[in-house]
C-alpha cells in the first residue's frame, strides 16, 4: 500500500501551512466589509466564488494535463496517485452492490459533496450579511466558534474520540476568543449596538455551525478525493446554487471602484484560494476540531487589520484573550483529538506495513 506522504510525525510542513491559511483567512473580514459597501452580501459571496471557481478549476487542468504528461521515470506519486490506493481499500466493503448502476461509494461521494456545497455556502452568506451589521472582529470572533459543533459532530458521526486535554484547550481557546472580542462590549461604540447589531451577531454564531458541518463533511470526503477535487467542486457546485438566485434579485454584480475589486479578488485569491485551499490540505493531518480551534487566532489579526484599515476599536483584552488561545492551541494540538481520520488510517497502515515482516 503506497504511504501517505511524510512520516505520520512529521507535522512540521502542515502546521507552516496552517498557519498561512489562518492568516490568509484572517483577512477575509476586511475585504467583506470593503466590498459590502457597493454590493449586496449575496453579490459578494458570488464574486467570490465566480473567480475562485476560474482559478481552482485552471489549476486543476493543469495538474492533471502536466501529471499526465510528465515523466514516470522518478515514480513519485502525486496526491491523486496517494489517495487512490487508500480509496480503494475504503470502497471495497461498499461497492457489492449497485444502485441505478452506480457504486454506493460514488453514490456516497456524490452525496458528501453536495452537503459540504450547502453547508459552505450557507455559511459564507449568512456571515457575510452578519458583518454588514457588527464588528469584523466580533464577526470573526462567533464565527470561529465550529470547535463546540465539529469536536460533537466527530464524536457522533465520525468516531472520533478526544481526551481531557484535547478537551480543555478547545475549551481556554473558546474563552480567549471571548475575551479577545469583550474589548468591543466594554468600550462600545453607538453604532456597534441595537437591535440589528444584536441579529448580526447571531448571524454570526450561526454561520459558525454551517461551518463546522463543512468541515466535517471535507474531513470525510478527504478519505475519498484529493485536495484539488474538493475545491474545484467546492466552488462550481456553490456558484451554481447561488448563481440564480443573484442574477434574479441584484441589478449589480460587480463592484465599480478599484478599491471594491481589490475586495473581491483578495476574497478570491487570498482567502479562498490560499486561505481554504490550505484548510483542505491539511486535513489531511489534523482533525476538523482541531483545525477549527486553531481558527480561533484570525480575531487577534482581523481586530488589528479593522483598527487600523477601518477604524474599530482595538482593546487592551486583545493581548490576554491570545495568550489564552496560544494555550488552549498548544492542549489541543498535545491531546487526542488533533489527527485526521485519514491520517490515523494511514499511520495505521504504516505500522501493520512495518510489523508484516515479523509476523512473516
Amino acid at each position: 500500500m503506497t504511504e501517505l506522504n511524510s512520516p505520520p510525525d512529521s507535522k512540521l510542513v502542515p502546521s507552516l501551512v496552517l498557519a498561512v491559511g489562518i492568516l490568509s483567512l484572517s483577512s477575509t473580514a476586511i475585504f467583506i466589509k470593503i466590498a459590502i459597501r457597493e454590493l449586496s452580501p449575496e453579490a459578494v459571496v458570488f464574486d467570490r466564488l465566480l473567480f475562485s471557481t476560474i482559478i481552482f478549476t485552471s489549476w486543476y487542468w493543469g495538474k492533471s494535463l502536466w501529471s499526465s504528461s510528465r515523466a514516470r521515470s522518478d515514480n513519485t506519486p502525486d496526491e491523486n496517485e496517494q489517495i487512490q490506493p487508500l480509496q480503494a481499500e475504503l470502497a471495497s466493503t461498499q461497492d457489492a452492490d449497485l444502485i441505478y448502476g452506480v457504486s454506493r461509494t460514488k453514490w456516497l461521494i456524490a452525496g458528501l459533496l453536495l452537503a459540504m456545497a450547502i453547508a459552505q455556502l450557507a455559511a459564507r452568506l449568512v456571515w457575510t450579511w452578519s458583518l454588514e451589521y457588527t464588528t469584523a472582529a466580533n464577526g470573526t470572533m462567533l464565527a470561529n466558534m465550529p470547535p463546540l459543533f465539529t469536536a460533537l459532530g466527530g464524536w457522533l458521526f465520525l468516531g472520533q474520540r478526544f481526551d481531557r486535554r484535547f478537551l480543555t484547550g478547545i475549551a481556554v481557546a473558546m474563552v480567549g476568543a471571548v475575551v479577545l472580542a469583550m474589548g468591543d462590549w466594554l468600550y462600545p461604540e453607538a453604532e456597534l449596538f441595537g437591535t440589528m447589531a444584536i441579529i448580526g451577531d447571531i448571524a454570526a454564531l450561526m454561520s459558525s455551525a454551517f461551518y463546522a458541518a463543512g468541515y466535517l463533511v471535507i474531513e470525510k470526503l478527504r478519505q475519498y478525493l484529493s485536495t484539488a477535487e474538493i475545491l474545484v467542486w467546492r466552488c462550481v457546485l456553490g456558484l451554481i446554487m447561488i448563481a440564480p438566485f443573484v442574477l434574479v434579485i441584484d441589478k449589480t454584480l460587480f463592484p465599480t471602484s478599484v478599491l471594491g475589486w481589490l475586495a473581491i479578488l483578495g476574497l478570491s485569491f487570498v482567502s479562498e484560494v490560499i486561505g481554504h485551499g490550505s484548510v483542505v490540505y491539511v486535513l489531511k493531518y489534523f482533525s476538523s476540531a482541531f483545525i477549527t480551534t486553531a481558527f480561533l487566532l484570525e480575531p487577534l489579526p482581523v481586530a488589528t487589520y479593522a483598527w487600523l484599515v477601518l477604524g474599530e476599536f482595538l482593546s487592551a483584552s486583545s493581548g490576554v484573550g491570545f495568550i489564552l488561545i496560544t494555550i488552549g492551541i498548544y492542549l489541543a494540538k498535545t491531546g487526542k483529538g488533533a489527527d485526521s481520520q485519514l491520517q490515523k488510517q494511514s499511520d495505521e497502515a504504516s505500522e501493520k506495513k512495518i510489523l508484516q515482516p515479523e509476523k512473516a
